[in-house]
């Protein structure tokens, strides 16, 4: 699977769960949405990773004729309908001509998308209030308006096509009677476009807010048994008409005078879930197989073979405040733990601890499906399901689904399209105020960290099991008094000679030296960077003596950096001060990223000269200088930045690829590599060296590798 994302979109999950995955356009070419609808991109993108198929998903170009005729143009294959299907069908006004041709039953509506306020003013004349305006192109509630009298129809038809206009550029309208308390049932259908189709029954989306569902249900609860035969047979009489295929949904509205089509939308839908859950049919799969060119029978599916299998519901939880007006919030998810078990389904991308809610996309985080034997079963199986999560961070609608589905009206199944604005008890806030979770964080930093009130700051919580540190040996078996001054080390000669002469006794020493990270990596990957300057103290007199002849201790670098001031809020200046006191015979080492200094973004130059004059000075004797793409204008400005300090240039190749292996990876050669530190050694360096960041270095190719350079 190849997943595709706007720049924005970057850190969801779709693009770490596929194969591959690439970014539609470089930042600032398009829009948060706009880079979803770029459909050249799209198919560029797709062309040059050799897919064989584009799905279109639930919304955007999904229903974008156009966009499958150029992906069909292009050689690939669409898995959707025919883009003459969806000329046909996609635009309402159509629709409900197909619909009157194969004399299915349709709301009294305008004959045509109108534009002019006119034809507006003269369908009400002529069928009276209410009524409801719709985008003539597009769903999902954008661009409705229901109107009730005559002194709302003027602004609710101009914000109506002002809506249409800016959500499916397109502001043509047309005008329906509007049904008081209907029911919104839709119909699966499914097609191979060779005259086989067939419906895979019904769904009850009645419970909607702005025409956007919020609950469904398959098959609909209370739907009278001829009705639904009626239906199901309408909706597939219209897909046979226009020799559908592909996974397509009929929607109908229901009242007490019988059914009225509206539209058919010729995609798959978000709540086909529940859908699957009823017929045990994977819908996506047999999409992708229809698109490869299977038929129906090809595939052992007939209408006779779909049996329902009791009852499943779809919630959608999205990060919206039910008593703000469902406002949609943004932020990070601090909390995430979801529901699970037998009968239970979850679909989603955005929810996970860490993930990041922004503003430019839909508010929909899961899909909460829940199945059972009856639709009570259903119903109370998603209604634990919705205790059971726990999400923080963010608001959401949680707490107002359990109230809905906890109303007398829904679980008798008698719920309308407005039944959310009919029921104002619905929204009597319920909060959560999460106070485990807070407290536990609480107490945590007070053991840890003492008290952070002003005027009441404290040391850690007395009585803290203290780690026991095991007595330093000499070879000689006598134990070290670790109190008394360290043994002399490689410190030594840098601060009596220098740099060039610490590089050259370092060149001219026969034995192994030792630099180690625990002061810095260990702790950095195993606690996250956690370590407290008081807690590296208690330590620190025993390494001052059982490393002493270290070449150094690699202990400072970007996340050490960052973690002391943010989190440990602690002066990674001062740590460095009495780190260096205890430890005054080995060299202490610090990662440097060139131009990036110790942060991800190119710095003014005088900030990176300042931050190393400042980092020499608190005690950074040897700065490891490198570039992860080993650009060698970001690790001029790093060297030149460590010589006006006189600190230790160690220059650092960073290495990927397999020089034993260059018809594999061509670019990164041994010749590349000599190249680049032929580069690197003009700069008047100390030391250089070698950074394998992935453990990619092999025995065979660290031969070759270090052998041509020491040659």
């Amino acid at each position: 699977t190849v997943a595709i994302y706007a720049y924005e979109d970057r850190l969801s999950m779709h693009r770490y769960k596929a194969d591959e995955s690439y970014q539609i356009a470089p930042e600032g070419k398009h829009t948060p949405v706009g880079a979803y609808l770029a459909q050249d991109d799209i198919i560029d993108i797709a062309l040059k990773r050799n897919c064989d198929a584009v799905h279109p998903g639930y919304g955007f170009l999904s229903e974008n004729a156009d966009f499958a005729r150029k992906i069909e143009a292009a050689g690939l294959k669409w898995v959707g309908p025919r883009p003459e299907t969806i000329d046909a069908l996609g635009d309402k006004v159509k629709a409900r001509a197909v619909a009157n041709e194969c004399s299915v039953p349709v709301v009294p509506g305008t004959d045509g998308p109108i534009d002019q306020l006119a034809d507006a003013r003269a369908f009400c004349d002529s069928h009276g209030f209410p009524v409801i305006i719709k985008a003539a192109m597009g769903g999902g509630g954008r661009g409705m308006r229901v109107v009730r009298n005559a002194d709302e129809l003027d602004s609710a038809f101009e914000r109506a096509r002002s809506e249409a206009l800016s959500a499916f550029g397109d502001g043509t309208v047309f005008i329906e009677r509007f049904l008081d308390r209907p029911k919104h049932i839709e119909v699966q259908l499914l097609g191979d476009g060779k005259d086989n189709v067939i419906h895979l029954f019904e769904r009850d989306c009645s419970v909607q807010r702005r025409h956007q569902k919020v609950v469904e249900i398959a098959p609909a609860p209370t739907l009278d048994v001829a009705l639904r035969d009626a239906i199901l047979a309408d909706a597939v009489k219209i897909a046979r008409h226009v020799n559908y295929r592909n996974a397509g949904t009929a929607e109908f509205l229901v009242d007490d005078r019988g059914h009225y089509f509206i539209e058919i939308n010729p995609r798959i839908q978000v709540e086909h879930t529940v859908t699957e859950e009823v017929t045990g049919l994977d819908l996506i799969s047999l999409q992708l197989h229809i698109a490869a060119g299977w038929s129906l029978p090809d595939l052992h599916i007939s209408q006779e073979r779909i049996q329902l299998r009791g009852f499943a519901i779809q919630c959608r939880v999205t990060t919206e405040d039910p008593s703000q007006g469902f406002q949609p919030d943004i932020g990070k998810i601090e909390v995430y733990r979801s529901p699970g078990g037998n009968g239970v389904r979850l679909d989603g991308g955005s929810g996970f601890t860490g993930s990041i809610i922004t503003p430019h996309y839909d508010s929909l985080l899961v899909k909460l499906t829940c199945s059972g034997a009856t639709f009570e079963k259903a119903r109370r199986r998603t209604l634990a399901s919705l205790v059971e999560f726990r999400i923080s961070g963010v608001k959401t609608n949680m707490w107002f689904l359990q109230r809905l589905l906890s109303d007398d009206t829904f679980i008798k199944g008698d719920c309308w399209t407005t039944f959310i604005d009919d029921t104002p008890q619905l929204f009597a806030v319920t909060k959560f105020r999460n106070r485990a979770a807070k407290l536990l964080t609480y107490l945590g930093d007070v053991v840890v960290n003492g008290c952070r009130i002003q005027g009441q700051v404290t040391a850690p919580l007395h009585g803290l099991q203290e780690p026991t540190i095991s007595p330093l040996l000499s070879p000689q078996g006598h134990v070290v008094d670790i109190t008394t001054k360290p043994p002399p080390g490689w410190r030594d000669i840098l601060l009596s000679s220098g740099p060039a002469a610490f590089a050259q006794a370092v060149r001219q020493h026969k034995g192994v030296l030792i630099m180690d990270t625990t002061w810095r990596d260990a702790h950095q990957s195993l606690l996250a960077t956690r370590l407290r300057t008081h807690d590296m103290e208690r330590i620190a007199p025993t390494t001052a003596h059982a490393l002493s002849n270290a070449f150094a201790l690699e202990m400072w670098g970007g996340a050490t950096f960052d973690v002391a001031m943010r989190f440990l809020h602690e002066d990674p200046w001062d740590r460095l001060d009495r780190l260096r006191r205890l430890v005054p015979n080995i060299p202490f080492q610090m990662l440097l990223r060139g131009a990036n200094a110790v942060g991800y973004t190119s710095y003014p130059d005088n900030v990176v000269y300042e931050f190393c004059k400042q980092a020499r000075s608190h005690g950074v004797d040897v700065f490891r200088v490198f570039d992860s793409l080993n650009y060698v204008e970001n690790l001029k400005l790093g060297i030149d930045a460590v010589r006006q300090a006189n600190g230790v240039i160690e220059a650092t190749i960073c290495y990927t690829g397999d020089v034993s292996n260059p018809s594999k990876h061509p670019k990164y050669t041994l010749e590349y590599y000599l190249d680049l530190v032929d580069e690197l050694v003009a700069l008047n360096i100390h030391i250089l060296g070698i950074k394998d960041m992935a453990g990619l270095l092999k025995p065979r190719a660290a031969r070759m590798l270090v052998g041509a350079i020491r040659a």
